[in-house]
């Protein structure tokens, strides 16, 4: 989540349900796996002369990850219509599914999916 996240963002998250049970003759063992790390405000493109600027510094989700061995799930650019749709309760996959940010969820979900174990 970015910085500023309110409270309905974070109870959203920790209520969703990305853990897994294991039964055995003992006990009940509850383990939560990371799929990965997403890139957010991954780079700044401006939309007159298309320069695309790391405001927020380049690939500091890629060195974390490969400190703590996970995987990149992604990169969020940083646009104005992410947070303008997000905005008006509309997210970009809705408002906007032919944009290229609209592309960058949609592929980290596709993602986070093929990562998932089967139900």
């Amino acid at each position: 989540m970015p910085p500023g996240t309110g409270d309905v963002q974070l109870s959203v998250s920790q209520n969703i349900p990305i853990s897994e049970l294991r039964f055995s003759n003992v006990d009940i063992m509850e383990y939560h796996r990371v799929l990965g790390l997403v890139q957010n405000m991954s780079v700044f493109q401006c939309p007159k002369c298309k320069h695309k600027t790391h405001i927020f510094g380049a690939d500091g989700a890629r060195k974390l990850a490969q400190i703590l061995d996970l995987d990149i799930l992604g990169d969020i650019p940083l646009h104005l219509n992410i947070r303008e749709a997000s905005d008006t309760g509309q997210p970009i996959v809705f408002s906007q599914p032919e944009s290229d940010e609209a592309k960058a969820y949609l592929r980290i979900a596709a993602e986070v999916v093929r990562r998932l174990p089967p139900p």
